[in-house]
């Protein structure tokens, strides 16, 4: 045989495994309890599937699929064995498949956060849940990880999870927070030590434990491990080269149905996922959530008292609002604030005279001089100027029936020239002292001017008497 023929078969025996039917003897195939992926039922039909899938009807969008279902929050831990057993090639498998898992998960601080615990005879946590926030730095670590190459302390492995991975100051998350704290362990042997008692442990503190046999795995250290109900905690593949097929399982296992995605929300204006199959309703702006939670009516956003309107706030039909002003106001460009209006100027007023600017934006009407406002505070009527006192006549006001008058004087005086004040009569004694009476042309001459001034004083004390009698 030739010196490089085993080193050959070295290099091609994990191919050679995968090309190989599985072993005729009695496995886990016929065991109650488990999952099992590679093989098919009688007559060649499928294998039953995954009662952890999505609700019946509920539509799944498969690994890479468009967003109907998205991943619950998680504090996820992998415990994988990199015992003695677990070949380089098998282990990089390993790696793939916490890989593929990840790429289902909706990662970050918020969301799902990602531990490893490597174990063998010792134990490794690779990295905590609070290390790596993103997909690709996660991706990264995980496939930097190499094997501890000796033995299987799987009781040890699953209480060091919980000692350095499951802890607040680790990255957990604590118990107010209702995030699920899930474990996957991967092993393909049986354990060296007892994992009975730190499984039951593990799941008393909120742990759900699954866990994955490959190959030569112990079907009973695998139930003894996992959480209830096991035929849907407990997994099964008889080689590494189809594990990967399991990060579309646990993808279901871990996707909530996304009711905003499948449009069975009912919400009238928004619906907003919250993830774990959850969402609730949202209104549009100017609309408030009603009772039902689901339909949406207009706010009154004039109630609010936050809409900026200097005068006015009126409500529109949809849910907005528009301000505007009081009477004798305009709106500014800025649609909130007022500025007076010159009503004056706009010829509308009604003032029959004179038409006067207020500062409130109002005006009121006055009236020329001589003329008095009506009660209807538009209209003027003619003023009795000599009934005011204002006249300023010496003796005797007289109107003339419009807005004018004149002044007169009592009997026996005389006009001035200023129309105003009067003066006593002296041509009768100037006539008495420089004409003489004895002489008869002297003497008619008087007689002729005094009757003349009789007549003429006469006169006026009718017209006096006449507007004494009116008055």
């Amino acid at each position: 045989m030739p010196r490089h023929l085993p080193g050959l078969l070295l290099l091609l025996w994990p191919l050679l495994l995968l090309l190989l039917p599985p072993p005729a003897a009695p496995g886990p195939q016929a065991r109650p309890g488990f999952r099992r992926l590679g093989t098919r039922g009688p007559g060649g039909s499928p294998g039953r599937r995954s009662a952890l899938a999505a609700p019946t009807g509920a539509p799944y969008a498969g690994v890479g699929g468009a967003g109907i279902c998205k991943s619950r929050p998680l504090d996820l831990v992998f415990i994988i064995d990199s015992s003695r057993s677990v070949r380089p090639l098998e282990f990089t498998k390993v790696k793939t498949f916490v890989s593929r898992i990840i790429d289902t998960l909706d990662i970050g601080a918020a969301d799902t956060r990602v531990a490893v615990v490597n174990y063998a005879s010792t134990v490794k946590t690779e990295f905590h849940l609070g290390t790596h926030s993103d997909k690709q730095s996660l991706k990264r670590a995980v496939a930097r990880i190499t094997p501890l190459s000796t033995g299987t302390m799987s009781g040890l492995a699953i209480q060091t999870a919980m000692d350095e991975a499951f802890t607040v100051e680790a990255g957990a998350r604590g118990p107010t927070s209702n995030i699920p704290k899930v474990a996957i362990i991967v092993t393909d042997g049986r354990p060296q030590d007892q994992v009975n008692e730190v499984a039951a442990r593990a799941r008393a503190t909120g742990i759900e434990l699954y866990a994955v046999g490959v190959d030569r795995a112990d079907m009973e250290s695998l139930k003894l491990m996992a959480s209830e109900p096991l035929d849907e905690h407990v997994f099964y593949v008889e080689t590494y080269g189809v594990i990967e097929k399991l990060s579309s399982r646990f993808q279901k296992t871990f996707c909530a149905p996304d009711p905003c995605m499948l449009g069975t929300h009912q919400c009238q204006h928004v619906c907003v996922s919250d993830g774990e199959g959850k969402h609730h309703c949202e209104c549009s702006q100017g609309y408030s959530l009603n009772a039902d939670k689901k339909t949406c009516s207009a706010i009154d956003k004039c109630a609010l008292n936050t809409h900026g309107c200097e005068h006015i706030c009126v409500n529109d039909r949809a849910g907005s609002y528009h301000c505007e002003c009081y009477e004798g106001y305009t709106l500014n460009e800025d649609r909130k604030t007022c500025s007076a209006q010159d009503q004056c100027a706009l010829g509308t007023h009604g003032c029959q005279h004179v038409c006067v600017n207020d500062r409130a934006g109002s005006y009121h009407c006055e009236c020329y001089e001589g003329y008095t406002l009506n009660e209807d505070k538009k209209t003027c009527s003619v003023r009795n100027k000599c009934a005011l006192g204002s006249h300023g006549c010496q003796h005797i006001c007289v109107n003339d029936g419009a807005t004018s008058y004149h002044c007169d004087c009592y009997n026996g005086y005389t006009l001035n020239e200023d129309k105003k004040t009067c003066s006593a009569i002296e041509e009768a004694r100037r006539l008495i002292s420089t004409e003489d009476a004895c002489a008869c042309e002297a003497t008619l001459a008087f007689q002729d001017k005094v009757s003349s001034y009789l007549q003429r004083l006469n006169t006026k004390h009718i017209l006096s008497g006449s507007f004494s009698a009116s008055a």
